[in-house]
């Protein structure tokens, strides 16, 4: 029973830290894969893809891509045309490290793609307005462009500390939810209050 308990926070974690930015989590993931370290693996057969060089250099390749097309072209621009494209990529990159996560320790992976899907999702809803909103209110465009390299950073951290310590992605889950329910309640509260003040 611990093993599946400590492997769904693992999977779940590894989601979560995708809904931030996708790429880094899964390049460390199939990193870790590839030497067999901190419990994290790919079964060989529909999700060995997920830690074969391939796959890390089209990774790899696709997170210089994004950095060299929002240098070009600015990062609110690259967030109304690619915004949509790396959220889908972040939901499915999540799913795809949750199921095989539990499918490299002999339970069914299905689960594991809904709900990594699910996660990610969650994390994208609950960050993704408030970098929008951050920014719109920073003046300097190297300061808006470094909140892209903020993200992946804070991805790269919450995807090793779930590596190192599986329970941890519970905690995350957690967290990205309570936050996104307090983003969205301050509005309700704010038009409570004007409509208390108008009475």
């Amino acid at each position: 029973m611990n093993g599946i308990v400590f492997y769904i926070g693992l999977g779940a974690g590894l989601a979560a830290a995708c809904g931030l930015r996708p790429y880094l989590p899964a390049l460390l993931a199939g990193a870790l894969a590839r030497a067999d370290a901190l419990g994290v693996d790919f079964p060989r057969d529909h999700y060995h893809f997920l830690q074969d060089g391939w796959w890390l250099l089209v990774v790899a390749a696709v997170l210089a891509a994004s950095y060299l097309v929002q240098l070009r072209v600015g990062a609110e621009r690259f967030e109304r045309s690619a915004g949509g494209a790396v959220a889908g990529e972040a939901i499915a990159v999540g799913a795809l490290l949750f199921g095989g996560t539990l499918a490299a320790h002999g339970d069914a992976s299905w689960p594991g793609l809904i709900a990594g899907g699910a996660i990610a999702a969650l994390v994208v809803f609950a960050v993704r307005p408030v970098i929008a909103g951050a920014r719109t209110r920073l003046p300097d465009r190297a300061a808006r462009e470094a909140l892209t390299v903020y993200l992946d950073a804070g991805s790269l951290l919450l995807a090793a500390l779930v590596a190192l310590l599986h329970p941890l992605g519970y905690v995350a889950i957690a967290l990205f939810a309570w936050f996104l329910w307090r983003r969205r309640s301050r509005p309700a509260e704010k038009y409570a209050g004007l409509r208390i003040l108008r009475r």
